[in-house]
């Protein structure tokens, strides 16, 4: 049993960026950086519990979207009949940093092959992934050949194997989510740029959130049935929230003045490629979607610029990375 997501103190940056990524899951993902003990990994193994339902293809292993990409099975049995659809919740897939490259992408079963005599792909971790949330902890301290695969998933949104004389392809089009304590050691440039979004997170220092968090973490501890009974009404709210959200994203035009100051933002930043306004354009999208209202404003573009930006920021060797002062300054430039 997860602890109520609504439930956690503080940490607003971090649960709302959590949510645009339900809301838009083509925002590209977050990285969470900050130090231990700040509810990190709890709040994405909380997020669980609000996430929508999606169609996918009938008993499908991979979450086949029936109107989007299929794997291999799904094509061959759409040449044979009309696919069954059903509903399935979205979930949070957790990647161990120990795991072996068979056992992200998928490999021969070799069960089946001495039982049967025959060859079948055994879907990996991105299988379950596909359509859904791939959460690493310590995420900087992946195996290069790991990182190399997961770079390769998420730039091609497929997942294609080859192994003693199987090839098999299916979806792999995941929602990535790091977390990270930047004292361990950083990420490479390439995975980085990969996460759409970033926050950073610190333990809070206010006398009565810290008691808040005493409180409820020994009622969680001592009977967690009744804790998440407690904050039910609220789960339910907010779970209601992100769905209308989801919905109501399509209807939510943007605008040219919107992208005149986005790309004013990102060009005053110097950033590389154009990610960034990407991003930034989305998120704004998804934050207007998630607080109710029907057209994007300042405030959005300046609080997903918050979001998307910080960790593309050029910087000078031993500078910090994600300082907000260059940043600040641009958007008050920008925004007024």
């Amino acid at each position: 049993m997860n602890f109520p997501f609504v439930a956690i103190v503080g940490q607003e940056e971090l649960k709302t960026a959590l949510m645009l990524n339900v809301v838009d899951p083509g925002i590209g993902g977050l990285l969470i950086a900050g130090e231990k003990g700040t509810a990190k990994s709890t709040a994405v193994r909380a997020l669980a519990d609000l996430l929508p339902e999606q169609t996918v293809v009938h008993e499908c292993r991979f979450y086949c979207d029936p109107e989007g990409e299929l794997c291999s099975l799904c094509r061959e049995r759409i040449e044979q009949s009309e696919l069954e659809t059903s509903r399935k919740k979205m979930k949070v897939v957790e990647l161990p940093l120990g795991i072996t490259e068979d056992r992200l992408i998928g490999t021969l079963d070799i069960e089946h092959a001495l039982k049967h005599g025959e060859k079948r792909f055994e879907p990996g971790l991105l299988a379950d992934a596909n359509r859904n949330f791939l959460y690493v902890d310590e995420v900087n301290l992946l195996e290069d050949h790991i990182i190399d695969l997961l770079l390769d998933s998420a730039a091609m949104g497929i997942n294609t194997v080859e192994r003693e004389g199987i090839s098999f392809t299916h979806p792999a089009r995941f929602i990535l989510v790091g977390s990270m304590n930047p004292e361990e050691g950083e990420l490479r440039p390439q995975l980085l740029d990969r996460f759409g979004l970033s926050v950073g997170v610190t333990g809070l220092h206010d006398k009565t959130q810290r008691m808040a968090v005493l409180q409820r973490k020994a009622a969680f501890d001592e009977n967690p049935a009744a804790f998440c009974a407690r904050w039910e009404n609220e789960q339910n709210a907010l779970r209601q929230r992100i769905v209308n959200a989801r919905d109501g994203l399509p209807h939510i035009e943007v605008t040219d003045p919107v992208l005149e100051k986005i790309v004013a933002i990102t060009a005053a930043m110097h950033l590389d490629g154009h990610r960034p306004d990407i991003v930034m354009m989305k998120a704004a999208r998804a934050l207007t979607a998630l607080r109710g209202q029907k057209s994007i404003g300042n405030q959005e573009i300046h609080d997903a610029a918050i979001f998307a930006l910080p960790h593309r920021q050029k910087r000078l060797p031993f500078e910090e990375r994600g300082g907000r002062e260059k940043l600040l300054k641009v958007l008050e430039d920008c925004l007024g």
